[in-house]
């Protein structure tokens, strides 16, 4: 992690720049949400604070379960995240939720993708996702395509931003990725680097 006055090199827990003095942003404790009762809870705790229900991601399928009665009774607010800030997904769950569904997760999980990189990019007035999947639909995956090629930029900035070597080269990956038909490997990749800095709190 790096200084965001003066760039310099910042030990792991610095509240102070060590070279300029200037005040380190401290990450906010995260925030998750039970996918059985939908209340809000910190840290890893093995079961939910205020329903007991378990939080073991091995239990994928009673969380799937789970999700899809919150979407059916309307408790949809804590899968989305707040305006401007940048939410960490379980991949896992994600990837499971995707083949239970036959794939219509995978388009809410893109919109969250597009608007998520947006946000961790500072370019929250780019193309919002829901924008991105129209026009892949209209256009038959081939703004999808381009828009995972753009997407490699995006990362390479969220990667510097957080003080992480940056090859520069993940535009290309996720472009041959999708050519070969492996969008939901990318989708994954994609993710981790969001989640990275959604735990820094940036």
């Amino acid at each position: 992690m790096n200084c965001t006055n003066c760039g310099a090199n910042l030990e792991n827990g610095a509240k102070f720049c060590p070279s300029c003095g200037a005040p380190v942003p401290q990450p906010e404790p995260k925030t998750s949400y039970c996918p059985h009762c939908g209340r809000p809870y910190q840290g890893t705790p093995a079961v939910c604070p205020s329903c007991g229900a378990s939080l073991a991601v091995e239990n994928f399928s009673q969380q799937a379960q789970n999700f899809g009665q919150n979407i059916q009774n309307g408790n949809i607010g804590q899968y989305f995240p707040q305006s401007g800030k940048v939410s960490s997904r379980s991949i896992p769950l994600y990837v499971v939720l995707s083949f239970l569904t036959c794939g219509i997760f995978l388009i809410y999980w893109m919109i969250c993708l597009v608007n998520d990189l947006n946000a961790a990019s500072d370019q929250q007035n780019d193309t919002n996702g829901i924008t991105v999947y129209l026009l892949s639909l209209v256009t038959c995956g081939i703004y999808g395509i381009y828009w995972m090629f753009k997407a490699g930029d995006k990362v390479s900035y969220i990667r510097r931003k957080i003080g992480e070597t940056d090859s520069g080269n993940y535009g290309i990956l996720y472009l041959v990725l999708q050519l070969l038909g492996l969008g939901l490997i990318n989708y994954c990749l994609i993710q981790s680097e969001i989640n990275k800095i959604a735990d820094c709190g940036l």
